[in-house]
């Protein structure tokens, strides 16, 4: 497949569609120099995007978060990625919304006058993690490790925040895992590098507390899926010597969907059936 840059199609930026290949912007771009960014990762399936208000509502808050008050209400967002689906024919795909600073009067840390620009971008992707759907992810432990709230927005699905994740994750693919899952500041177990994870004992599932890494929006999906189907959830902090007692294991997001979890580091995993129930579960929330 060709590179990211050279594809068919057109990109929905600043309110208008543009051939895919001319979607570009200056070098001098803020946000290529300070991270002044905010994103969102969304699934199209059979024409629908699954929980695109929520998501729209995300990017919008995101912006807030980081002193860039979006210039796009939610239902223009929501408006934007519907024409970009259309404009290319797709009707199951990832969506790509994005919202930067853009190249302006300022090109120091300040960019007050920079305007505040978005873009949505629109793709086939399968799964995130391969077969691992099947077989279960390999996930290593990076050693990086998520900041306090005290020193970043961690609310906020900023691109900035995803640094150390690239870097965990190169670290990871080079030890022929799939992915990597980080501590937080204080040593507790937080998320994979772009997934929230679950895991289960004894017939409960225990998922880390979301007070320092984002609170996905697949997450709060598949804990409301949980609860509906009578089963406890546990949301709380989580030790690494716990890892050991745990059965089961899956992660959450919108790239990776719920994709079960075989290993991490040296701690082993099975795909049971509560993985393989959720999972199935979810697939058909969202295509229905």
């Amino acid at each position: 497949m060709a590179g990211y840059d050279d594809r068919d199609g057109f990109i929905w930026m600043d309110g208008k569609l543009v051939d895919w290949r001319s979607a570009n912007v200056h070098i001098l771009t803020h946000a290529m120099h300070y991270a002044s960014s905010v994103f969102e990762g969304e699934r199209c399936y059979n024409g629908k995007i699954f929980k695109s208000t929520e998501h729209s509502e995300r990017l919008r808050m995101s912006g807030e978060l980081l002193d860039m008050p979006l210039p796009y209400s939610v239902a223009e967002i929501n408006a934007a990625k519907e024409a970009t689906l259309k404009a290319n024919n797709l009707t199951d795909a990832y969506i790509r919304a994005i919202a930067w600073r853009g190249v302006g009067e300022d090109m120091g840390v300040a960019a007050k006058r920079n305007p505040i620009r978005m873009a949505v971008a629109v793709w086939t992707w399968g799964s995130y993690y391969g077969d691992a759907k099947m077989k279960g992810a390999k996930l290593d432990i990076a050693k990086w490790k998520r900041p306090s709230p005290e020193t970043i927005p961690h609310a906020a699905k900023a691109a900035g925040l995803y640094m150390i994740c690239t870097m965990s994750k190169h670290a990871a693919e080079a030890k022929g895992c799939s992915d990597a899952m980080m501590f937080d500041y204080r040593g507790y177990v937080a998320e994979a590098t772009g997934a929230n994870i679950f895991f289960v004992k004894d017939g409960e599932v225990h998922t880390p507390k979301a007070d320092a890494f984002l609170n996905g929006i697949t997450r709060q999906t598949v804990i409301g899926m949980l609860k509906d189907m009578q089963i406890k959830v546990h949301e709380r902090h989580i030790m690494p010597g716990e890892l050991e007692g745990f059965e089961q294991c899956w992660l959450t997001g919108t790239a990776a969907e719920v994709t079960p979890v075989g290993q991490i580091g040296d701690y082993n995993f099975e795909v049971g059936d509560l993985t393989k129930r959720v999972a199935l579960e979810y697939e058909k929330l969202v295509r229905a």
